[in-house]
């Protein structure tokens, strides 16, 4: 069940090296926190402006991904780990969670002037939505305000662990009900799957298999426009498409990270450069990485500063 779940763990990864300097979208700020640092993966003091958790811990984002890898461990009859999603969904993130401690705080932040980050992690709009939606009993629970990566980060472990579309489909209608995210998140998997099968060039192929797919069109346009500007810097090209958590920017970055970068290192450490949601971009370049490159590829010292790396690690065989 679980052959592939070394490319979760490359999202992991990934994601915990980026956390600290979540969401730094002023460009002055966060060159004054790099300037002279040797290492700024895992930075040890945290510079989200936002919210503030350990180093090692992960973002909201791949979070998600943690609730459906636990949930697969107990179950894999489809419908039960839709289920018993929800139910974990609720528990992790919830009323009694640390995510919930926060919430009348983390609501006000449109409202109110931030000034210092909140203790604690983050809850997403989409899942603010999500428990909503179970609550009410819905068919469908996914937010549909946002369209972010928590619908392709709850589908990252499913996938590789199932391989349906159809499936994978209502994984990420689970916690993002929305077209463009499951475009997104779908175009995502298949890139990363090609990397996996060991194709050498899996964003042109997935280019070339997709041209004529109208449900991947708007994946496909803006692929091109990203291998327009293959030559310009990353931080420009991130800016240019977007340093914020909504498609299609935060895929445009990940994909220039992608076909700009020969390892998972170099790959991450450019999408931490760039700024503002550097891990919803890391959770897709890093899960790339790890398939193109596989296990080895993954950085043994980041493994080890990667909280819940520990738990992922017992089920790779």
């Amino acid at each position: 069940m679980f052959k592939k779940l070394h490319i979760f763990l490359g999202a992991t990864v990934a994601d915990a090296a980026a956390r600290p300097l979540h969401w730094v979208y002023d460009e002055k700020k966060l060159k004054s926190y790099i300037k002279g640092k040797k290492n700024i993966a895992f930075f040890k003091q945290n510079r989200s402006p936002f919210y503030s958790i350990k180093t090692g811990e992960v973002s909201g984002y791949n979070d998600v991904g943690q609730v459906m890898f636990k949930t697969l461990t107990k179950t894999t009859n489809h419908k039960e780990v839709i289920k018993l999603f929800k139910k974990n969904i609720v528990k992790n993130f919830g009323p009694g969670s640390k995510y919930w401690k926060n919430l009348s705080l983390r609501k006000k932040y449109k409202k109110i002037k931030w000034k210092t980050a909140m203790k604690g992690p983050w809850i997403h709009q989409n899942i603010l939505e999500t428990i909503k939606n179970i609550k009410l009993k819905k068919t469908i629970t996914g937010g549909t305000k946002v369209n972010e990566s928590d619908g392709y980060c709850a589908s990252l472990p499913f996938y590789f662990s199932n391989n349906s579309d159809h499936k994978t489909k209502q994984i990420i209608r689970t916690v993002a009900n929305g077209k463009i995210s499951e475009q997104f998140a779908l175009a995502k998997l298949k890139i990363i799957d090609l990397a996996d099968k060991g194709d050498k060039d899996p964003v042109n192929s997935f280019l070339r298999k997709n041209i004529k797919n109208k449900y991947f069109k708007n994946v496909i346009e803006n692929i091109k426009k990203v291998k327009k500007v293959k030559s310009k810097p990353h931080n420009f090209v991130v800016k240019k498409f977007g340093k914020a958590c909504s498609y299609p920017g935060t895929f445009n970055g990940g994909i220039h990270a992608i076909i700009t970068s020969k390892s998972f290192k170099t790959a991450v450490i450019k999408t931490i450069k760039a700024g503002g949601c550097n891990c919803s971009r890391a959770n897709f370049v890093g899960a790339y990485f790890a398939a193109y490159k596989g296990l080895k590829g993954i950085p043994q010292d980041w493994i080890k500063k990667t909280n819940p790396a520990k738990s992922i690690l017992k089920f790779i065989a």
